[in-house]
């Protein structure tokens, strides 16, 4: 596949960014599209942290790495739930010849452990013990960028999150697979009612909903292709598939108050829509 294709596409899919954002998302994918990870030699693989496993990183054509640094919610950012459909996906789709290694910095061992107990994630991982693997890379800060599907000879072939990223994880869906680019469907326009919703005071552990109204205010037929969130403990859930011109529809959007403080959250909507995607946000403050 073509490398300039992939990186022009790359561009496309980060484009309802900020200018600035834009800038540095041209210039990672530039800099990332091609460079050879380095992996230590030793690198120990687990189970749930504590529990040693003898694993060995396969030979295949494609390989896909998942680095999470230890800044920020640990929870946020592994999305595991999200992980294990996409490589049920992937298993199916290549009869489970594309391995995934999930490599993790670790704040709190405790706490990892019982993330992934609680998601019952029992894949092996490995845990970069004072930044070993980072030191070689140098990763990028933003998670958005410290996943890629990588060649045989461990070469960059497609930089970006997945599981955070719909546009994405078709990239990586056809890069794997062999698939041909398509034709998108026409693009149509979709509207909210409001582009961010404060949900007030949030209770520690319970729950608040919210519901969001969207419209087609386009020409065309809208498809629903799917939601993504910035973090486990928001979900997004809708009966319909499709927007006629002119019909509107409403998404169910559930927080879950997980720890006090400020809380900021994302809900991205895919289809064919300029940007591919439609970002609503939710404020609040969990006591």
């Amino acid at each position: 596949m073509n490398y300039k294709w992939i990186i022009w596409v790359a561009l496309v899919l980060f484009s309802s960014c900020k200018e600035g954002k834009k800038e540095q998302f041209a210039r990672l994918v530039q800099e990332w599209q091609g460079k050879e990870i380095v992996f230590p030699q030793d690198m120990a693989f687990t189970r749930f942290v504590t529990e040693p496993v003898d694993y060995r990183i396969p030979d295949a054509k494609y390989k896909v790495l998942v680095y999470v640094d230890s800044v920020g919610c640990t929870s946020c950012k592994l999305q595991l739930p999200k992980w294990q459909k996409l490589i049920a996906h992937v298993d199916s789709a290549t009869n489970g010849n594309i391995p995934f290694i999930f490599v993790f910095q670790s704040k709190d061992d405790r706490e990892l452990r019982y993330i992934l107990k609680r998601d019952n994630f029992d894949r092996p991982i490995c845990i970069d013990r004072n930044n070993r693997f980072d030191e070689l890379n140098q990763f990028p800060q933003d998670i958005t960028f410290q996943t890629f599907l990588l060649d045989k000879d461990n070469k960059v072939k497609v930089i970006g999150n997945p599981v955070h990223n719909l546009a994405v994880r078709d990239l990586y869906l056809k890069q794997i697979t062999g698939m041909q680019y398509q034709e998108a469907l026409p693009k149509t326009t979709l509207e909210t009612d409001k582009a961010e919703y404060d949900l007030g005071t949030v209770k520690e552990g319970t729950t608040k909903k919210q519901t969001v109204t969207v419209r087609n205010t386009g020409t065309n037929v809208f498809k629903l292709k799917g939601f993504t969130t910035s973090c486990d403990c928001t979900e997004a859930t809708c009966d319909w598939k499709e927007l006629q011109p002119g019909e509107s529809g409403t998404v169910t959007v559930s927080y879950e108050a997980e720890q006090p403080g400020g809380f900021y959250r994302t809900v991205e909507i895919y289809g064919n829509i300029p940007n591919n995607s439609l970002m609503v946000s939710f404020i609040g403050t969990v006591k």
